[in-house]
This record gives structure tokens, sequence and C-alpha cells, in this order.
């Protein structure tokens, strides 16, 4: 289709400012294929580029993927070798058109454990597009959502905080998170209905959105299905409706 031919969508009432995706389903989407589970993930990158440009077009400005987890070692050893050459690989491919797109790009997670030069890689990318202010992009890798609540722990007692001191506002601005709000939505694709570990501090009062389809298949119609079912929902954070 040509971008003269692309479908338009009709504005929506009400766009998230944050918006966090747990992409899953790329092996079995593969499987379904008859390909090796890495050819999934390999399609499920190609796929983050469109859903990149949708969420610009729509008017979100934040959005926090969740490409690695902590568990996620323990998958076979050739598979997570191939996620970590994936991840080089991206930064090596999208970095330039991300920059010039205006795209923020910040590391949530660990860096333990990620091999060195992917950990140069990264940090080359958050350095490059530090200034951007078009979308900010959370990529969580090497990332747990209990690991962070740990992190955030130790560092504040670290610095010496006492206990009378800390309130959920405190713990927040040590999160990996810090200075960026909640999430609105969190969107979870291949029909599982669980949190998967995923900003569970964050995500307190986030709607949630489960679609069955696998993530390389989840295009920008099925983006906008998730926006217009999160635009019709009343927010009601424990208060009673007004």
């Amino acid at each position: 289709m040509s971008q003269s031919e692309e479908k338009t969508y009709p504005p929506l009432p009400k766009v998230p400012v944050h918006v966090g995706i747990i992409m899953d389903g790329n092996g079995r989407w593969a499987q379904a294929r008859g390909l090796p589970r890495i050819a999934g993930h390999q399609a499920g990158t190609e796929n983050l580029r469109r859903i990149l440009r949708a969420t610009v077009e729509f008017g979100i400005r934040i959005l926090t993927i969740y490409a690695f987890s902590t568990e996620n070692w323990e998958r076979p050893r050739e598979e997570v070798e191939g996620l970590m050459n994936i991840m080089e690989r991206m930064i090596d491919q999208e970095l330039p058109e991300l920059h010039r797109e205006g795209v923020q790009i910040r590391h949530i997670g660990r860096m333990e454990r990620v091999p060195e030069r992917l950990q140069e890689k990264i940090r080359y990318a958050l350095d490059l597009t530090r200034n951007n202010q078009r979308l900010i992009l959370n990529v969580a890798f090497n990332y747990g959502g209990r690991a962070e609540i740990v992190d955030a722990v130790r560092r504040i007692i670290q610095d010496g905080i006492s206990a009378e001191q800390v309130d959920e506002a405190l713990i927040a601005r040590y999160l990996y998170t810090a200075g960026l709000p909640d999430p609105d939505l969190i969107i979870r694709t291949s029909g599982e209905m669980r949190v998967s570990n995923f900003l569970i501090w964050q995500g307190a009062y986030a709607e949630y959105y489960v679609t069955p389809v696998y993530w390389p298949d989840f295009d920008k119609d099925e983006y906008y299905k998730a926006l217009t079912e999160y635009a019709r929902r009343e927010r009601r954070f424990g208060r009673v409706p007004g």
C-alpha cells in the first residue's frame, strides 16, 4: 500500500500518554509456521518498526516495550544468544533512523549479564538520543519488575534515607522509570492473562488490554483496536465514579 493509499483512522477521543506492550507470542508464531523460534523473534523485531511509527501517528508520547526479561536467561542458550544478536543488529540498523525521527531511547533493567559489546551499543544509543523529544522509547531489556523494586530499595538504603521518609513518591523516584508518568495502558499480545513481572509497581492502575494476536501480527489495526477500547473505559483509580 502506498503512502497516499494508507488507511486513515478516526481521531480517538482519548489517547494514552504512556503505553506499555508485552510483546508475546513470537515463538508460537514461528512454530505455527514450521520455523525456528528465533525466526519469530526476528519477525517481532521487524514489527516493532511499524508499531513505533504508529505510536507517533496516534499521538502517544511514551512507549515501554518488554524486550527481554530477567527470567528469559533460563531459555535455551541458542535462543538467548540469538536474542542478544537481534538486539545488536537492531541497534546497528535502526538507531540512525530512530535518532533522525526524534526518538529518545532509554534502557530500563539491569546491565549485568548483558554481553559487554551489547552494553556498549546500548550506552551509545542512550547517549546519542538523550535530547530527542518526539517519542520516549523505554526498552525493558534484562528487566524484571521485582528486580526493579529490589534495586530501588537497595539504593534507598545506600543513600541513607530513613524509614520515616519512605513513601510511594520516594520509591517512584528510585525506579528505572523515574521522572516519567505511569503507563495508562498496558497491552499484551498472544492471549496470555498475566503481567509476567512487567511494570508491577507502575502498572498498578493501568488499563490492561489482552489480544490473542501474536506479536509479529499485531499491526496498526490491532493497535487502534486497543486504543479504541482504552478510550471507552472510565479510569477510577480505586475511587467511586462521580
